[in-house]
C-alpha cells in the first residue's frame, strides 16, 4: 500500500494500517490492533445473541469457505489470502470490554463469542486475548455466554468456563463439516482434525459443560450425503454431546474468490456443478436447505439430539444464574 492509500484510509482501515507487528512466521503475521469497543451489537435480530465478541479479525485455520474473508475489506486489504496470512490481535481486549460491561447491557441479552473468527485459533496460544476476555466475563453475575470454535484449545479455559456456568451459563458449539480427515484437512487447512475436534467435546461434557456440534456449513456434493452427516452425529453423541445444528454452504463474494477455484482444483468433476448453484447467487436454492434440515431432524432423533443447547436464558438476572437458549437457521452478520 503506498503512502497515497495510506492518507485516504479511514476508521478501521486506517487503525490497520497503523497497527504494531508482533511476530512474524513463515506465511503469518501477527498485528495488534487498537480496540475502540469489543462488544459489537448483532445485526440480525432472529439470532439468540445480543452481543457478539471476536477476539482476532483474520484467521489462521484458512478454512477454504469461510464467510468472514469480507471483515479484511473493511480494513483496505483486498487480497483474499491476507485474511488468513494477516492476524489482529485486539489491543487491552480485557480493559475495553470491562470498562463496556454494564448492567444495562447485559440485561438479558446474550453474549456470543466467535461468530466470525475462530477465537481458539493458533494465534491465541501465543496472546491469551479469548482468555482474558472470559477472565473478564467470569467476574460478572448472570453472563449468558456461547462460544463457537473448531479448537480443541477450548478445554484450557474449562476453568473459567464452569465459573461462568455457577453464575450464569455457557455452551460451547464445536464446528465439524466431515470426520473424515483428508476431507477436513482439505476444506480446513490449519484446523485442528475431527478426532481432536470431538476429543475436547468429550473433555467439555465431563466437566459439565453443555456441548453440541454445528455442521457448519454443509456441503453440496462433498460432505451433504446421509451416512456422512449420520456418521458426525454417531460421534458427537458418542463423546457426549447435547445438541446438533447445521447449516448449508453460502458464499459471498470474496467466499467465492477462494472456493471456487479451490473447487475447481481438487474437484475439478464438481466444477460445473458449483457454477450453476452460485453462479447468480450467494445462497443454495430454498429446496436444497429443506432437503438438509429433513436429513438433519432425522438425524437428530435417530441419535436422540436435541436442536439447541438444553437449557434456556432466563430473563432475570443476576440473583440466580440465567440459561441461554439457542436457535439456528438465520445467517450472522457481525458489524
Amino acid at each position: 500500500m503506498n503512502s497515497c492509500q495510506e492518507s485516504s484510509l479511514i476508521g478501521i482501515a486506517r487503525l490497520a494500517s497503523e497497527s504494531t507487528r508482533l511476530l512474524e512466521k513463515k506465511q503469518v503475521a501477527y498485528f495488534e490492533l487498537e480496540a475502540k469497543s469489543i462488544l459489537n451489537r448483532c445485526s440480525n435480530t432472529e439470532m439468540p445473541f445480543y452481543w457478539t465478541i471476536n477476539p482476532y479479525r483474520g484467521c489462521e485455520l484458512a478454512c477454504k469457505y469461510c464467510y468472514a474473508r469480507y471483515t479484511h475489506e473493511y480494513m483496505g486489504m483486498e487480497d483474499v489470502e491476507e485474511f488468513e496470512r494477516k492476524i489482529y490481535s485486539k489491543t487491552d481486549a480485557a480493559r475495553v470490554l470491562e470498562e463496556e460491561l454494564t448492567a444495562a447491557k447485559l440485561h438479558n441479552r446474550p453474549v456470543a463469542i466467535g461468530t466470525a473468527t475462530d477465537p481458539y485459533q493458533p494465534a491465541e496460544r501465543r496472546f491469551f486475548t479469548t482468555r482474558s476476555l472470559l477472565e473478564v466475563l467470569a467476574m460478572r453475575l448472570g453472563i449468558a455466554l456461547s462460544i463457537t470454535t473448531k479448537s480443541d484449545l477450548v478445554v484450557r479455559d474449562v476453568d473459567l468456563l464452569k465459573q461462568i456456568q455457577q453464575q450464569g451459563s455457557v455452551h460451547v458449539n464445536i464446528s465439524i463439516t466431515t470426520v473424515k480427515p483428508r476431507l477436513a484437512r482439505q476444506l480446513e487447512p490449519k484446523a485442528p482434525t475431527p478426532k481432536r475436534r470431538l476429543a475436547a467435546l468429550k473433555t467439555l461434557a465431563e466437566h459439565g459443560i453443555p456441548v453440541g456440534v454445528f455442521i457448519m456449513p454443509v456441503i453440496p456434493l462433498l460432505t451433504d450425503d446421509t451416512d456422512g452427516l449420520n456418521e458426525i452425529a454417531k460421534q458427537a453423541k458418542a463423546a457426549g454431546a447435547d445438541y446438533l445444528a447445521a447449516r448449508p454452504l453460502f458464499l459471498m463474494p470474496s467466499a467465492k474468490k477462494v472456493f471456487l477455484p479451490f473447487i475447481e482444483e481438487k474437484f475439478p468433476g464438481l466444477r460445473d456443478s458449483y457454477r450453476k448453484l452460485f453462479g447468480s447467487s450467494a445462497y443454495l436454492p430454498e429446496a436444497y436447505g429443506a432437503r438438509v434440515r429433513k436429513q438433519i431432524d432425522a438425524i437428530r432423533r435417530r441419535h436422540e439430539l436435541a436442536s439447541r443447547p438444553p437449557e434456556e436464558f432466563v430473563a432475570n438476572p443476576p440473583t440466580a444464574p440465567q440459561q441461554t437458549v439457542l436457535t439456528f437457521g438465520a445467517e450472522i452478520h457481525i458489524q
